[in-house]
């Protein structure tokens, strides 16, 4: 199967677009007529650029408002046709795309627009050229694979066949078991597309909210499994009109959509137990077993107070590397690696971003495979220097620049603490009831969303939960949950168009995205909280009117109330299931650190949130960690 992208899914100029999509490993290009009329140079020049680079031009799209027309415009579309055979001549490109009209001008009838495609295949023909029809959704006669499939089937022609777009297709969910019964060779090409769910017209969710399949909400699974009954082995192209995209870059663009069409084949391969032509054998996504450690890198200067904050919650020193400024701080089964070195990765990572989480270990069943499968799906892999006798723990690039680790027991890289550190004896009763990692919340430019969406779900056996919009002091804030099935690893990915929202604001302080805050599970939130509070940690405060406003919509008694008010603990029900929660005051830089107890609740105080960041942005920002 021959896998393609289209230049409209990509930001830039029609070379740097081409330069992305050879860097992405693409061996296939739709060239769309727009980057073709804007480029400075003639068709041949794109030809020889487009082979110099290793790529194949195989479409040359869209051809517009073609079939259906009137005399004298009917004759007018076919010599418009003849010229972009000429263009397609001079590109080495011999597929034309066709899409169905939306002329006001435009007559109904199959089979009126048959005799238009069987004519246009005859002229193609000459050329040794094909065409290719695809139904608009907001076509104004035809606007379903079905009676575009018709209209093929009656032109009866050996160079006019089908494109399946799987937006068009799935947006109108439109019944897909007439795909199965397309002979394979009717379709020319199929054009893959995801979007979220969305109440508006066609024409605008199609032009502004397409994604690469596995970032949306279409059923693309079920498309994909009707198009392998039909044997289908030939163009899959990806076509994606997205305000993101074109606002971001198109090598990271270009990568993701490589790393969606692996992804979403893999997959296929695994429903279904067929194997998919040109496709890499991948390892299965990685189960998340929980955080082994999460990694600070920070200076000496800062050290100090930080390592003060963290004896404040609880933790004690566990442990100090044999070769390195590094230390080991435990508490239950929560790790914090403080990174003090004064040269290679995380000192840079330091410079740039200054005192920040700069990596994350993650536990998984096999971590030689989870890499494996991170490289088949272009994910950068990172490897530095190891000491004498030390573990080489594998890792890849992960949010910002910052590292993702992969520890497992099969690889023996679990026995980390015991090989690469010394072990420093804890004081009795430093613990504060923090048991375990809860989530790790990360904020990231608005464009970026969807990138790490798609790098977490593709490399670890993760659910999304639906994206909350939380109401910031300074604007709107998109949160989106990822999950593993038995909630060990939790992520929370925010972003926000405004530049006022403490989500933007981290981004500025820190030179880019990254984790802004850590929450850590207790036993006994409020055992935990009275603990923080002897211990000099700063919490924040909740306003007095939160406090009224939870007498009067929940059941809550006054001395729960009273307890909660006293504590500055926000607190979230569903059915019979409970949720505590407070907040460290802000750090340097906009960090902070969160404790929650659940009580069979599954959220994330999604109603606490705006509470939350109006309390956050009256204290932003301390100067040091307290």
């Amino acid at each position: 199967m021959q896998t393609a992208i289209a230049t409209v899914c990509l930001s830039g100029t029609l070379d740097e677009k081409l330069t992305a999509i050879a860097g992405a490993r693409f061996k296939g290009v739709e060239i769309f007529e727009n980057d073709l009329l804007s480029f400075n140079g003639s068709p041949r020049d794109v030809r020889a650029m487009v082979a110099d680079l290793g790529l194949e031009t195989v479409t040359f799209q869209p051809f517009r408002d073609f079939e259906g027309m009137p005399e004298p415009k009917r004759a007018r579309v076919f010599a418009r046709a003849e010229r972009k055979f000429d263009v397609m001549a001079e590109l080495g490109c011999d597929l034309l795309m066709v899409c169905s009209n939306v002329s006001p001008d435009a007559l109904g009838g199959i089979d009126r627009a048959a005799v238009d495609f069987h004519e246009l295949g005859e002229r193609a023909a000459k050329r040794g050229m094909r065409v290719a029809f695809e139904a608009l959704a907001w076509g104004k006669h035809i606007n379903d694979y079905r009676d575009s499939w018709e209209v093929v089937r009656r032109a009866a022609h050996p160079n006019v066949g089908l494109v399946l777009d799987s937006f068009h297709v799935l947006a109108r969910g439109t019944d897909l078991s007439t795909i199965r019964s397309v002979p394979r060779d009717r379709i020319f090409l199929v054009q893959m597309a995801d979007a979220p769910k969305l109440e508006m017209d066609y024409l605008s969710w199609s032009r502004h909210y397409r994604c690469f399949p596995g970032q949306g909400d279409l059923p693309v699974d079920a498309f994909m499994d009707a198009l392998q009954a039909t044997g289908f082995d030939g163009l899959l192209s990806l076509e994606i009109f997205n305000d993101r995209f074109r606002a971001g870059s198109a090598r990271s663009v270009a990568i993701d959509g490589q790393r969606a069409l692996v992804q979403m084949l893999d997959q296929l391969r695994r429903r279904n137990g067929v194997a998919v032509p040109g496709l890499p054998e991948l390892p299965p996504r990685a189960t998340c077993k929980g955080i082994e450690f999460v990694e600070f890198a920070i200076d000496e200067a800062s050290a100090p107070s930080f390592e003060k904050l963290l004896g404040g919650l609880g933790f004690a020193k566990a442990g100090r590397h044999r070769s390195k400024a590094v230390t080991r701080w435990r508490q239950g089964d929560a790790n914090i690696v403080v990174n003090c070195e004064s040269e290679g990765f995380a000192h840079s990572f330091q410079l740039v971003h200054g005192p920040s989480v700069c990596a994350m270990a993650l536990r998984v069943d096999d971590a030689k495979a989870t890499v494996e499968r991170a490289i088949n799906l272009l994910d950068s892999p990172f490897e530095q220097a190891v000491g004498p006798g030390e573990l080489n723990i594998p890792a890849v690039r992960g949010l910002g620049g910052s590292l993702v680790h992969f520890i497992d027991e099969r690889g023996g890289l679990s026995r980390l603490w015991d090989v690469d550190f010394e072990k420093v004896e804890a004081p009795a009763g430093s613990e504060a009831g923090i048991v375990a990692f809860d989530h790790v919340s990360q904020s990231m430019q608005y464009e970026e969303v969807l990138t790490w969406l798609l790098f977490y779900t593709s490399l670890f056996e993760m659910r999304r939960t639906p994206t909350q919009a939380v109401v910031d002091p300074g604007g709107v804030v998109q949160s989106q949950a990822l999950e593993s099935v038995g909630g060990e690893l939790r992520l929370i990915l925010n972003s926000s168009q405004s530049r006022q929202t403490q989500s933007a604001r981290f981004l500025t302080e820190k030179f880019g995205s990254g984790v802004q805050h850590i929450a850590f599970a207790s036993r006994d939130i409020f055992a935990t909280v009275e603990r923080l509070r002897a211990n000099g940690v700063a919490i924040l405060k909740i306003p007095e009117n939160y406090y009224d406003d939870l007498e009067a919509r929940t059941e809550l008694t006054d001395a729960e109330i009273e307890r909660l008010r006293r504590n500055d603990i926000l607190y979230d029900r569903d059915g019979a299931h409970e949720f505590y929660q407070f907040y460290t005051n802000v750090l340097e830089g906009g960090f902070f650190f969160e404790i929650v107890e659940r009580r069979g609740y599954t959220g994330y105080g999604a109603a606490n949130a705006p509470i939350r960041l109006a309390a956050q942005s009256r204290s932003f920002v301390h100067p040091e960690f307290e």
